[in-house]
């Protein structure tokens, strides 16, 4: 599916739970000063930015394939190196960083073992690759309210719960085809407040992700009725809460 979307759309859509647990993320990887640092599919910055603070600009790499994706990082951290290419075919040497993540990017990359072997090779021997995927499968992700409704109106939806590496155990496996010594295999959990049921609605209209393409190809009637079963079960002004797997593997 297709990201082609302005980085205003996709920080309005996902990016609202990505920066969250982007906090989350660097707390657990805990990046210290000297370590060099790349994100790879690092959409709007979420984790890059937090990783600059950590470790300064100069030691943070980006890799983005979507071009206004990539250019909205230039703007966000100029002094950062952000570099535009795909997870399967990264423009760095053997070896050269301490650390290289993956935040909600592994489920979207074509290949997910051939992009994890990419990240460990241009990981130092020692160094560690960490990535995270929403909780699909088990219900626990941002859009799970969303497609329980879609499911409801249209039975034979395929949603993001067959997405690669949103089951539970399953991002440790590609990690381990991929050549990686899983050293941790958990959990992060985000809380995110919507004050009101329109600002959480609006974002799905955008057509970001398979999620924004599903309601675009909606006749306005099926439209609708996701939306009235949404309003529904959240009401107005609400907390949603979501999960995102995560592992960390010493290359």
């Amino acid at each position: 599916m297709s990201f082609d979307v302005s980085a205003d759309a996709y920080a309005a859509f996902m990016g609202r739970y990505a920066e969250p647990l982007a906090d989350r993320f660097v707390e657990l990887l805990d990046p210290q000063p000297g370590e060099r640092a790349l994100d790879v599919g690092a959409g709007t910055g979420a984790l890059v930015t937090r990783l600059a603070q950590r470790l300064g600009p100069g030691a943070v790499a980006a890799v983005e394939p979507m071009p206004a994706f990539a250019e909205h990082l230039r703007q966000r951290v100029p002094a950062v190196d952000v570099r535009q290419g795909h997870a399967q075919e990264l423009p760095f040497g053997d070896g050269e960083l301490d650390l290289v993540t993956a935040q909600l990017v592994v489920n979207f990359v074509p290949d997910p073992v051939a992009g994890l072997r990419e990240m460990r090779r241009v990981a130092r021997t020692g160094g560690r690759v960490a990535a995270s995927v929403w909780d699909h499968d088990g219900g626990r992700g941002p859009l799970s309210p969303f497609w329980a409704a879609a499911h409801e109106v249209r039975p034979d939806v395929v949603d993001e719960g067959t997405a690669v590496g949103s089951r539970r155990g399953q991002l440790a496996e590609l990690f381990a085809g991929a050549g990686l010594e899983v050293v941790e295999d958990t959990e992060l959990t985000v809380t995110v407040h919507h004050p009101d049921f329109e600002e959480w609605w609006e974002p799905y209209t955008f057509g970001v992700g398979p999620a924004g393409e599903f309601v675009r190809g909606l006749p306005e009637a099926d439209r609708d009725e996701i939306r009235r079963i949404c309003r529904g079960r959240l009401g107005d002004g609400f907390d949603l809460t979501a999960t995102a797997w995560v592992v960390v593997g010493r290359a």
